[in-house]
């Protein structure tokens, strides 16, 4: 039987729970704001992780999935808020902990950061972010699911029918591509370009105020906070054996070139399907 590629592919926040969670009871968390909630795989794990502590949780998602609309009305101590994160920011207090997990480019997570700092400053709350996606592909590369709320002058050139591929700064005819769910920048790298890049330019701004972790696995988690948060020793203790893991960075490139694999193949056999459905027409 054919499997679909996507069914191959673990790609949620949730797969890093073993080492997110005792972060967040590191750092006695209580309030927790998600933005990007998708089919709702991490919100149910820091939902039921933060019920039994009285903790609060806040999503923000303009469009999420059918499956965590479901879940949402049996939990109604969940909120949520079905905004773009750049809107949806300036309307809630600060939280404990943040998890960014949106739009993945450069504008969008940039704009992010600079709005929760903000309103961590204000409210004197400290500042302990978790940014997915900052390795291969979004690091140095936009991904759009939704161009037109990205400023002309920060959104690069980007198609939705191609895709990318490990090696290649450009696009390419099949590869890894959102089949008209988003949208992929034509070249990688540059500046303003990529989630990390953003991650990176963001910190640059307050050079010696931020501590920055990098897990290279699950298409990379950086966890990023203050130096002066008052759990900052516990959260590095916790986050460094995991910091640039050689071993890590080399299971998640093999992971990433099977996978790449895998599409190869489910397209070619789509164009040969195609070709015996030609002929036999």
């Amino acid at each position: 039987m054919w499997t679909k590629p996507e069914s191959l592919l673990i790609h949620s926040m949730a797969e890093f729970a073993s080492l997110t969670l005792p972060v967040l009871e590191a750092a006695d968390v209580r309030t927790v704001c998600e933005i990007g909630s998708e089919h709702g795989g991490n919100t149910r794990v820091l939902a039921e992780w933060l019920a039994p502590r009285g903790g609060e949780l806040t999503c923000i998602d303009p469009a999420p999935a059918p499956e965590f609309l479901s879940w949402l009305r049996e939990r109604p101590g969940v909120r949520h808020l079905r905004q773009p994160s750049l809107k949806a920011l300036d309307t809630i207090d600060a939280a404990d902990a943040w998890f960014v997990d949106g739009d993945h480019n450069w504008y969008t997570v940039y704009r992010e950061l600079v709005e929760i700092r903000s309103r961590c400053c204000e409210q004197g709350a400290p500042f302990l972010v978790f940014v997915h996606d900052i390795g291969w592909p979004c690091a140095r590369r936009d991904m759009y699911y939704a161009p037109e709320r990205i400023p002309p002058q920060y959104r690069h050139p980007h198609s939705w029918d191609r895709g990318v591929t490990l090696g290649n700064a450009g696009t390419i005819d099949g590869g890894f591509r959102g089949m008209g769910q988003f949208a992929c920048a034509l070249h990688e790298g540059g500046p303003r370009n990529g989630t990390l890049t953003a991650v990176e330019d963001f910190a640059a701004g307050e050079p010696e105020a931020f501590l920055f972790a990098s897990i290279p696995a699950v298409f990379g988690l950086g966890v990023l906070f203050e130096r002066s948060h008052p759990h900052a020793q516990a959260i590095a203790t916790l986050l460094a054996p995991f910091h640039d893991n050689p071993l890590l960075e080399k299971l998640e490139q093999s992971r990433l070139a099977s996978y790449l694999e895998v599409i190869a193949w489910r397209d070619r056999e789509a164009a040969q399907q195609a070709t015996r459905e030609e002929q036999a027409a």
